[in-house]
């Protein structure tokens, strides 16, 4: 706690014995400062959106390496949370994004974390693909860090006290949102297609599973993180 404590003095502008004791009744350092790095990114946080992770910044590395394979991709970040992947990959990219919530309130935050870092995204609301087909938006790379815990597992209490339900669990043994996606993904895929999701570290075989239902022969690769465990799983026809 001694190294939080001294990232609330050097970062919090607010009165530091409170923030102090919110911190020591389990708040999370990073909402009580309201701000988090990620990918070299200064987002604003609430407990409206989850806390961007490290292993979520790897997704946006392997992403921007593997657009290269296209010529002016149309991209998606669906479930977007705060908004990190798409203003990420955005600014990295130098391109427009199209990004989704089924939360208003995580899409306010998303909305303010854009103009702040002056990316270029169009934010729609709605439950997974839906917003996208009712636009009758077609997509070369779909990005998606849903939620995938399931509902019966261990989790840290500072995470299940504080972060969003609605962006942390799914049912179906936390494959709920990967097969919603996986279902519905060929009414907004172009042909060529990439599809990079972040996992849960025992769900590659089963999203898998669930890839070759819903898409047929397509390659599916399963890459680890930094802690050598299985968090990305890309899905790709070229």
């Amino acid at each position: 706690m001694e190294k939080q404590i001294n990232y609330l003095k050097k970062y919090y502008k607010g009165d530091i014995n409170e923030a102090i004791n919110r911190l020591k009744a389990g708040e999370p350092v990073q909402y009580i400062v309201g701000n988090v790095d990620f990918y070299g990114y200064n987002l604003k946080v609430d407990k409206s959106v989850l806390i961007p992770r490290r292993e979520t910044e790897e997704l946006v590395e392997e992403v921007i390496k593997r657009v290269k394979m296209f010529n002016n991709p149309t991209i998606i970040d669906v479930a977007t949370g705060s908004g990190a992947i798409a203003i990420s990959l955005s600014k990295e990219l130098n391109t427009h994004i199209y990004a989704s919530d089924i939360s208003s309130d995580a899409l306010k935050v998303a909305n303010i974390n854009a103009l702040n870092n002056e990316a270029n995204i169009t934010f729609l609301q709605g439950d997974m693909l839906k917003p996208y087909i009712n636009n009758n938006i077609k997509v070369d790379v779909l990005v998606s860090n849903p939620p995938y815990i399931r509902y019966d597992e261990e989790i840290e209490d500072i995470v299940k006290n504080n972060e969003p339900s609605i962006a942390l669990y799914a049912d179906n043994n936390g494959l709920e949102f990967y097969e919603k996606i996986l279902k519905d993904c060929k009414q907004v895929l172009n042909n060529k297609y990439l599809l990079a999701f972040e996992i849960g570290c025992d769900q590659a075989n089963d999203i898998a599973y669930l890839v070759n239902k819903y898409l047929g022969d397509v390659k599916v690769e399963v890459k680890k993180d930094l802690s050598n465990k299985d968090r990305m799983l890309f899905v790709y026809n070229y």
